[in-house]
């Protein structure tokens, strides 16, 4: 059970703000498509199923034990949200929707800042998600969550924030600064999928300092870590392969296009 229920304004609120933002979505979406702008549905889907997903790991009632539980929110929360997010192009969408003016350059402006790209720098983005997650499992902060709202709440934030940064670095999606090759986006997708890897093989030995949870959670909990974990790298890593290729195929036929054409027989 987490730390929202009991605290039925806490809820609400964030039911409200998931809604008002999936809503926003949703229109700016519509409108696009009624002025004739191609605007795929399944990225309405992913932005909807996100959204969802990140109400039913904050607020709903999980059905496993507690250790196995918090890791299916983490899960939830630090990798297939922020999948689900990062694919609805959300970045794109807004700056397709703003008319030309001020407030479209500000927000380009700040997308393709200096700060910026240096936050979405892959091995950086990287390094502040797992970084968290060891800090998270590997020092008391956990055992302090289970009996202090405020913490547990910042745990969660955490968690699906640099979540959001680290798939969003990795897929290159939306418009920034510097698109990172190939070699950069997947040798840190590995480096981070080998430290989540030994995460979950120490927390199978060895629970978090100060918490007590009985051996066979805890043997769950650090196994639906590493498998779990797995499944959604190997999904990060077909989304960073269909970018790829799409992208060679893209400056293939511009290549072509930009060549004279030899006659051949």
């Amino acid at each position: 059970m987490t730390q929202a229920h009991g605290q039925p304004v806490l809820v609400l609120v964030e039911l409200l703000i998931l809604s008002a933002a999936v809503a926003a979505y949703l229109m700016a979406a519509s409108r696009l498509r009624r002025r004739g702008d191609a605007w795929p549905r399944w990225r309405d889907g992913a932005c909807t199923a996100g959204s969802v997903a990140t109400a039913w790991a904050t607020v709903g009632e999980l059905p496993w034990e507690p250790f196995t539980a918090h890791m299916v929110r983490h899960l939830v929360l630090g990798m297939l949200v922020p999948l689900l997010l990062v694919l609805a192009h959300p970045l794109t969408l807004v700056l397709r929707s703003l008319a030309p003016g001020r407030a479209r350059r500000g927000l380009l402006s700040l997308a393709r800042s200096r700060p910026v790209g240096l936050l979405v720098f892959p091995p950086l983005a990287g390094l502040l998600n797992m970084g968290g997650m060891w800090l998270i499992y590997r020092t008391p902060l956990l055992a302090v969550t289970e009996h202090h709202p405020l913490p547990h709440s910042l745990v969660h934030a955490h968690v699906l924030a640099a979540g959001l940064l680290f798939t969003f670095a990795v897929c290159s999606l939306d418009p920034v600064r510097r698109r990172w090759g190939l070699d950069v986006r997947g040798g840190t997708l590995l480096a981070v999928g080998a430290a989540h890897s030994v995460l979950a093989r120490t927390l199978y030995a060895t629970p978090p300092p100060g918490t007590r949870f009985a051996a066979v959670d805890l043997h769950q909990g650090a196994q639906m870590m590493y498998y779990g974990g797995d499944l959604a790298e190997g999904a990060l890593a077909v989304v960073l392969g269909i970018g790829w290729y799409t992208a060679t195929g893209r400056a293939w036929a511009r290549r072509l296009r930009r060549e004279p054409r030899t006659l051949v027989g």
